[in-house]
């Protein structure tokens, strides 16, 4: 099929860019995308954190926080929904920036929070933020990298999610003994607005965005003599570098959200990739939710408990990083498909562990590595499966699906606590998405359907 419009454009500045060692330019737009997930994996995690010791603090118990979890997977799931879309129209940049300040500000009220109800809504509105970012440094950073590394740039930048909460686990564990539960949303906001600072001045628009939106021909050029050596910068069939002719540029057809989603061979592969992020986030959110409470019911003490949540996260962040790696040498899905399974075994053997710690922090470390990995890794790939103009609507529309799996995760984990379902149980429960996410990969290998490029 013949390359129209923002197609054309998307294929032509990848070709360009694959013709080049990955730089400097590219390497700090990633960083500070890595920088914006870690705070977005504390910020996510960090209910999780204060948990048990506001169970005990307001007299709440699992059912409570089963809503609190599940409040601000739905504000996370609105902002997915409605900022992919929006950053699609307006580009890559604002959107973030946007996120950046919504999420901290969010995070400081949160500190304010008199009673779970309260707790509950301002987790609902700080989602907003949280999820707006997620779908945009993803499509931000595979915008600038080129597509023979895609998956390994995508998902090292992605590891600062797991890692930004392992990070703010162990923190935690350290802060909320002697300054309260309260220190940890303090942190969360504080942080993020020193960040917006930086990104203000070192964060650039995607070029993909650029090219084929046609209006801002001079920031373009900038950006392009960036990211290519003089003399190498790609005269592009649909964006000018002379800055004589930036007025003429003109935007290339913009291709609909319905036909970029589910045009002729896509249906399939959309569907297929929306169970997937459903059953993977569904375990993934009752593991970084509940984890912490039910080693600490097993019988382990508080700051073992919270560690073990490190561990996990730690897996999630190195396993983020492999199986991309492996992804850009074997095939994504392929990869995915072992990697779940993997996770199904390792999760059924945490709930038979009991009191042994060293081999629960090893299973846990397995589990973050084929699970968070596996959704960190499932993320870049998704980014193949589609074109740059409806790039950012395709990864929140699945990361918003998704999000309905990662509501029900902690709600069903909630409700499995509540009614006394033993340890062993709950987990054997919790291996069933991960092995559904192996076969979904495994289907996905054969149809994929269109590539981004037709």
């Amino acid at each position: 099929m013949a390359q129209t419009g923002a197609a054309a454009v998307s294929a032509e500045m990848d070709q360009a860019l694959d013709r080049l060692p990955i730089g400097a330019y590219q390497i700090r737009v990633a960083l500070l995308c890595g920088v914006i997930a870690m705070l977005d994996g504390f910020d996510t995690q960090s209910a999780a954190f204060i948990a048990p010791v506001l169970g005990k603090l307001w007299a709440i118990g699992p059912e409570h926080f089963a809503l609190i979890f599940a409040a601000s997977l739905v504000g996370i799931m609105l902002g997915q929904i409605t900022l992919g879309p929006l950053a699609d129209r307006y580009g890559r940049r604002p959107v973030v920036l946007l996120c950046t300040v919504w999420f901290a500000l969010g995070s400081l009220a949160t500190a304010l929070a008199h009673d779970w109800v309260t707790l509950l809504a301002l987790r609902f509105v700080t989602g907003i933020g949280l999820g707006g970012a997620t779908p945009n440094i993803i499509a931000l950073t595979a915008e600038f990298s080129p597509p023979r590394a895609r998956s390994t740039m995508i998902t090292t930048m992605f590891a600062g999610f797991p890692l930004g909460a392992a990070i703010g686990g162990y923190i935690s564990s350290l802060m909320i003994p002697t300054l309260g539960w309260q220190s940890v949303f303090v942190l969360g906001g504080i942080v993020p607005l020193a960040l917006l600072v930086v990104l203000l001045v070192a964060l650039p628009e995607s070029p993909h965005f650029l090219s084929s939106n046609g209006r801002h021909g001079e920031q373009l050029a900038r950006i392009l003599k960036r990211l290519f050596p003089a003399g190498a910068v790609p005269d592009l069939r649909f964006a000018s570098h002379d800055a004589a002719s930036h007025a003429k540029v003109t935007a290339t057809p913009r291709m609909s959200i319905r036909a970029g989603l589910f045009g002729t061979g896509r249906s399939t592969m959309t569907l297929l990739l929306w169970l997937a992020y459903f059953n993977s986030l569904l375990m993934i959110y009752f593991l970084m939710n509940w984890l912490p409470t039910v080693v600490r019911q097993g019988g382990l003490a508080l700051d073992t408990a919270i560690i073990s949540s490190v561990f996990l996260n730690l897996g999630g962040a190195l396993g983020g990083i492999l199986l991309g790696r492996l992804s850009d040498n074997f095939g994504a899905f392929k990869v995915l498909a072992l990697g779940y399974a993997v996770a199904g075994v390792s999760l059924v053997l945490i709930g038979q562990v009991n009191q042994a710690t060293t081999l629960l922090m090893t299973l846990a470390f397995v589990a973050g590595l084929t699970t968070i990995g596996g959704q960190t890794a499932m993320n870049a790939a998704a980014t193949t499966l589609y074109p740059a103009s409806v790039r950012a609507t395709a990864l929140g529309a699945a990361l918003a699906v998704g999000r309905v799996g990662s509501i029900l995760g902690p709600a069903v984990g909630g409700l499995l606590l509540a009614s006394q379902w033993s340890i062993p149980a709950v987990f054997i429960a919790v291996a069933v998405p991960a092995l559904l996410t192996s076969i979904t990969a495994v289907l996905l290998i054969r149809y994929r359907g269109t590539s981004v490029a037709e």
